[in-house]
């Protein structure tokens, strides 16, 4: 009996021995694998001694330019500076009442220093902190300032990418603030509810993306009509009924008689809303899911989820306000554009990201960003009749003063209404240059503008104008 009581005893023993190591083994695996979000945890002391210790790195441009510095006043304190005010206050940030923008993304470099021990005996000599990791995003000062003055005085938001690549050259988000000031102006902006200034409109702004989501719809359509979507007929006089909805086109434009690109180009309402009523609506919501709503996603940069649920039970009239990018459906620009780059690069999405490298006080590489693969969105071959149809919108459609230039556009409008004033809608565009070989994307949304060939369209032609002409 007692043989039997010490081996119960010895293999409880080894057992929370065994389970010991093992959470030690966790522990250390995660210690190492998350140590970034480790450090940044604000919780985490080991955050304060590096503060302490190393004086917060530099962020640059991708040509450059300062960003963001730290820099000594005439009491000797330390004073973040941000040398362009409010031109990049969404998409570098500040790093007092709280990090946001790069300076949060980032913040694990910028407050280490891998500097050469040489560097750091001098310093200590010195009585100085050790100077941090310099931080190069992939922004690009001259896109951003045209992507700022053209959205003027709307509130809305820009955002220029890299489709091959997934590299962020500007964001854009209105209102803005000086970062400079952020202390002293944090009361107010938190106490301002309406205009939602430290929200960055283009990763956390939700709206209806209106017409510019019949890229969704029209994939859906194709996937289910690979062989047949071509024939596709319509005849357009300027609203369609079913049941006791009726969904009216833009300023209830009459479009006649449309085949598939036609509608699409001309942007049809009607002729959205007759083919969402034709759908597998749970292979749509698959789709849906497919081209990441609705869940996270992948990207260190402050965001939210883009939403619209599709399934077997979804009713008519709730279908056909979806076809039609209206109803519940809500969409981030980024997420938007994320879709538009997968589109340009045949179907592949790129992560998209906005730091380029690290390197520590002489120059030297510590950490090196390439871009890397997100998902497949599409076939090749569904990309290139989505490209088709976004081409033919600049061509003869409803993105027509993006036509007859240097170089070749495609893309998608939007006219999103997002209250029970009809005549009250956001102005959205989307797309990429040039068709060909595409190596840049853009994606505008002005707050309650109107048309959004009226409004987006025209700051789109800014954008690539500065990229593809001298």
């Amino acid at each position: 009996m007692k043989k039997k009581r010490n081996r119960q005893i010895l293999t409880v023993t080894w057992f929370f021995v065994g389970l010991f190591l093992v959470m030690m083994g966790y522990t250390g695996h995660y210690a190492v694998t998350h140590r970034q979000a480790l450090i940044n945890n604000s919780y985490n002391s080991r955050q304060n001694l590096l503060i302490a210790q190393n004086r917060r790195g530099t962020i640059y441009a991708a040509g450059g330019q300062k960003l963001a510095e730290t820099q000594t006043d005439t009491t000797g304190e330390e004073v973040r500076v941000y040398p362009y005010a409010n031109l990049f206050s969404h998409a570098v940030g500040y790093a007092a009442n709280g990090r946001f923008g790069v300076e949060a993304q980032a913040n694990y470099y910028l407050i280490n220093s891998n500097t050469k021990l040489s560097e750091k005996v001098a310093s200590d000599m010195a009585g100085e902190k050790y100077p941090g990791d310099n931080v190069f995003t992939t922004l690009d000062v001259d896109l951003q300032q045209i992507a700022y003055d053209s959205l003027g005085i709307y509130k809305g938001a820009v955002l220029v990418t890299e489709p091959k690549t997934g590299r962020i050259l500007a964001m854009v988000s209105k209102p803005d603030f000086d970062p400079n000031e952020i202390e002293e102006i944090w009361d107010d902006l938190l106490a301002d509810k309406e205009s939602g200034v430290l929200v960055n409109r283009v990763t956390q702004g939700l709206y209806p993306p209106g017409s510019t989501f019949k890229i969704v719809t029209a994939l859906e359509y194709i996937k289910e009509n690979i062989d047949s979507f071509s024939q596709f007929r319509f005849q357009c006089n300027g609203h369609f009924s079913h049941g006791e909805e009726r969904i009216n086109c833009y300023h209830g434009s009459a479009h006649g008689s449309e085949d598939f690109t036609k509608a699409f180009a001309k942007s049809c309402n009607s002729a959205f809303a007759s083919i969402g009523l034709t759908l597998d609506r749970a292979r749509f919501g698959k789709t849906v899911d497919e081209l990441l709503f609705n869940q996270p996603l992948e990207i260190g940069l402050a965001y939210n989820q883009s939403s619209l649920h599709v399934d077997a039970d979804t009713a008519d009239a709730d279908m056909m306000q979806a076809a039609i990018g209206q109803g519940t459906t809500q969409m981030t620009p980024l997420q938007l554009n994320m879709i538009t780059c997968a589109i340009a690069n045949d179907g592949m999405l790129m992560k998209p990201y906005l730091v380029d490298r690290v390197e520590n006080h002489e120059k030297a590489v510590v950490k090196q960003f390439s871009p890397d693969t997100y998902k497949r969105l599409m076939s090749e071959e569904e990309a290139q009749i989505m490209t088709g149809l976004m081409e033919e919108v600049v061509k003869s459609g409803t993105g027509t003063k993006l036509s007859g230039l240097s170089y070749t556009a495609a893309g998608k409008t939007g006219s999103a209404e997002y209250n029970q004033v009809k005549t009250d809608s956001h102005a959205w565009f989307t797309g990429f240059a040039p068709v060909e070989d595409p190596e840049v994307c853009v994606t505008i949304i002005i707050e309650g503008a109107g048309s959004g060939g009226d409004y987006a369209v025209p700051i789109a032609k800014r954008i690539l104008d500065a990229c593809f002409t001298e």
